[in-house]
């Protein structure tokens, strides 16, 4: 066997650099991962990567915590067709035309009723971005300030729960997916605040960023206003917050809570009269497709990890770390450049997939709390977002808004990743701001 010639540990170093090389020249990820851990499998250690495989491939695909997927996915399109965060951003921009940038408020609002709606990033910048860079353009708001609001607001959905990130993260992790969504909340909610805190200041230092609403786009009854705030606001919010509220007080498993939340959601486009058949085919295909690029993803990165275990190379690498006798922080640091780095390029996929159950050994031997780096790691995914040249946000808003130029929607993007990266660092320095609301809850 080739291990007679080199050790097993260096055989999976080499597996990563040629993992990461397929990737970056464009080969499909799944079958990189399958392909490369049959090989190395095969030459480290035989046949029992066969074996191996059969296994990971059956945990993966009967792990409940998994089946929430499609469930949220289809929730999200489903509340998307409704045409609700629509009548909702038109509510809160008619309440606030007094105010200055009282759009990019509006934004920032819908986005995080959005985020907890549906955790597709692509689908929330695009959203946003139809719906408020024509008011956007007409009340003379600036161009970069208005691209780094919608991108930023759109990336939310990464974080706040039902996020489709964290629900995947857990099973990785091996931590409860509850306590996920109860460790995001607060995190999330405080970067929605930190944008809005950023817009203001600006807003406050020169007014022409964000301008009062000229007469013409104000209301002309405040009764009618309200009337689409509630009808905008109340369904969806009950929606999200019942099916999340059942989670986090244990009341339901969250795939229970997200069969319940699709079948709200279902319930809400008829009402809306928004449902025909054409919209819930969409739906249905659209569900399919994303929950079968994210299953086989997991079946193939769990193959793939287990045998990058199996040759021992997540064992030398700890040890080799922790015998330097670096301070645990820095070594944080290192791991969360790397993240960020590697966000560039990649979504937050093959990430949650593949680097993070190579680092796990090395988090959980620095002793860190584990629900605590999940959440550093979905904040810095979501910073990866706003991070040009590669940033899909930028293309997401770029094609829905062509007039505005690709060289500004990156400037005010950038503004927005500062504010990220200050978020991150605050939860690092303050534990408690992930680690406060699931300890509450569980009632440790």
């Amino acid at each position: 066997m080739i291990t007679e010639f080199i050790s097993p540990e260096m055989l999976g170093i080499l597996l990563i650099g040629v993992m990461l090389f397929a990737i970056f020249i464009g080969f499909p990820i799944s079958f990189t991962l399958i392909f490369l851990g049959f090989v190395f499998g095969y030459l480290g250690f035989g046949k029992l990567v066969f074996y191996l495989m059969t296994l990971q491939f059956s945990m993966v695909m009967t792990e409940q915590a998994l089946a929430a997927v499609p469930l949220f996915v289809f929730m999200g399109i489903m509340m998307e067709n409704a045409g609700l965060m629509e009548r909702l951003f038109s509510a809160v921009e008619l309440m606030l035309s007094r105010v200055r940038g009282a759009l990019f408020y509006a934004v920032l609002f819908v986005s995080v009723i959005f985020a907890a709606a549906t955790g597709i990033v692509g689908a929330s910048v695009t959203i946003l971005g139809i719906m408020a860079a024509k008011s956007m353009n007409k009340s003379g708001y600036d161009v970069k300030l208005s691209a780094g609001v919608i991108t930023a607001g759109g990336t939310l959905g990464i974080l706040i729960p039902p996020s489709i990130m964290l629900v995947v993260m857990g099973p990785i992790m091996e931590i409860p997916v509850t306590d996920l969504f109860s460790a995001a909340i607060i995190p999330g909610i405080m970067l929605a605040v930190l944008y809005a805190a950023y817009v203001t200041l600006r807003c406050w230092m020169d007014p022409k960023l964000g301008p009062v609403l000229p007469m013409k786009l104000r209301a002309g009854s405040m009764k009618e206003v309200w009337v689409e705030f509630i009808l905008g606001l109340v369904p969806p919010a009950a929606l999200v917050f019942s099916a999340l509220g059942s989670i986090l007080l244990g009341l339901a498993t969250p795939t229970e809570a997200a069969g319940c939340g699709a079948f709200g959601s279902l319930v809400l486009c008829i009402a809306y009269k928004k449902l025909t058949m054409s919209n819930l085919k969409d739906a249905l295909i659209k569900t399919l497709e994303i929950t079968a690029l994210i299953m086989f993803l997991v079946a193939a990165s769990n193959f793939f990890g287990a045998v990058f275990a199996r040759l021992g190379t997540p064992t030398l690498l700890t040890d080799f770390l922790l015998s330097l006798e670096m301070n645990k922080y820095l070594i944080l640091a290192i791991v969360m450049v790397a993240i960020f780095l590697l966000g560039w390029p990649l979504e937050w996929v093959p990430i949650v997939l593949i680097i993070i159950p190579i680092i796990l050994p090395l988090i959980e031997g620095l002793g860190f709390n584990l629900t605590w780096f999940a959440i550093l790691v979905a904040i810095n995914l979501q910073t990866a977002w706003l991070s040009p040249p590669v940033a899909l946000s930028a293309y997401f808003l770029k094609a829905v808004v062509p007039q505005w130029d690709l060289k500004d929607i990156y400037l005010g993007m950038m503004q927005f990743m500062v504010i990220q990266i200050i978020g991150l660092l605050l939860v690092i320095i303050f534990p408690e701001l992930a680690l406060w609301l699931p300890t509450y809850l569980g009632g440790k």
